[in-house]
């Protein structure tokens, strides 16, 4: 059973972050505020999850969340301020989005959120002197493997988890040779084979090594 809380703080969001190994779509970020009373005996690590299981837990979430927010930084962000940066900012303007703003905030994995905050991009938000002294006011906490030790960041994984899968089924309309669908962008034999034959897309991070041993230009 997860807990429900790390601190002592009456308002805590948990959040977390899905897609950052991909070589296409977006880095997607949800940040979840969880009642006093919230509980639930199959929520885990979206990765833990099935995808059904998953499906079924996101309006159970949606519904008894005190707040929750959800936010994708696009491949044209990410390659302009790396795919770590990109990933911290997300969760950022997730924090951002939430009401009543959290007291206290945990973070899947091992760095603080307000560790680097202002990342400047000419495609994304650029938050404001007013924002960035909010987010350094909140108390946070960065835990190795959140996901699978507190329900808000659970809550929030499987968020990220089925928000970042849904836009991937649907850029897979447009470009089915990838077969966004079934991969979500993750660099699969299959996913790499049709970057070979067709080509990149508007929706490849060309920052990443698409292809081994590949130069970008050659692709």
């Amino acid at each position: 059973m997860l807990l429900l809380n790390f601190s002592n703080f009456p308002i805590e969001a948990g959040t977390d972050e899905a897609g950052r190994g991909c070589l296409a779509g977006p880095v997607t970020a949800a940040a979840v505020i969880l009642s006093a009373d919230f509980s639930n005996s199959t929520l885990n690590d979206s990765k833990q999850l099935s995808e059904k299981s998953r499906e079924k837990l996101k309006p159970i979430i949606e519904q008894q969340a005190v707040s929750y927010a959800v936010c994708h930084l696009f491949p044209n962000e990410i390659d302009e301020i790396n795919i770590l940066n990109a990933s911290m900012k997300a969760m950022q303007e997730c924090i951002l989005q939430l009401h009543p703003i959290p007291k206290f905030i945990i973070v899947d994995g091992n760095r603080l959120l307000n560790a680097k905050l202002g990342q400047i991009s000419h495609s994304g938000k650029t938050f404001s002197k007013s924002e960035i002294a909010l987010l350094k006011s909140i108390p946070n906490q960065s835990i190795i493997k959140g996901d699978a030790k507190y329900m808000s960041i659970a809550a929030a994984s499987v968020l990220a988890k089925t928000y970042r899968d849904e836009y991937m089924n649907t850029i897979h309309e447009e470009f089915p040779m990838y077969n966004w669908k079934k991969n979500k962008g993750y660099p699969t034999k299959e996913h790499r084979e049709a970057i070979k034959k067709y080509g990149v897309t508007k929706y490849h991070r060309m920052s990443f090594k698409l292809l081994p041993d590949k130069n970008l230009f050659d692709i």
